[in-house]
């Protein structure tokens, strides 16, 4: 049995924020980010004719038009793999923070630093 993932209550509640974004849009992804002031965005994946994003960029991007300078830690929602887009937008601002993906359930199952 795998050893489950311990996360802090901010932690916990970009994950929750993150589930809650998938499913109240029934989004392939939800993501939430977690900014240098201790701020939340959440978003779902964003599939029109002509823009698309992953969740976690439509988050980033919510963050930086909010203000944002940093990320602390970012969560998603998905049933499949993380893309590298979506990892590359988190660097793009902060080289370290961890990303933590969670299945449909809320249950984190790997944590990318």
């Amino acid at each position: 049995m795998a050893e489950q993932i311990q996360l802090d209550d901010e932690d916990a509640k970009i994950v929750t924020l993150a589930r809650s974004s998938r499913a109240r849009t029934q989004a392939a992804e939800g993501a939430a980010v977690r900014d240098t002031d201790g701020r939340t965005y959440a978003a779902a994946t964003v599939a029109l004719p002509s823009l698309s994003l992953t969740a976690l960029q439509a988050a980033i991007a919510a963050a930086v038009s909010s203000g944002a300078e940093g990320i602390e830690a970012a969560a998603v929602v998905t049933g499949g793999e993380v893309s590298q887009e979506s990892v590359a937008a988190v660097r793009d601002l902060a080289e370290k923070a961890p990303i933590y993906v969670a299945d449909g359930r809320g249950t984190v199952t790997e944590v990318l630093e």
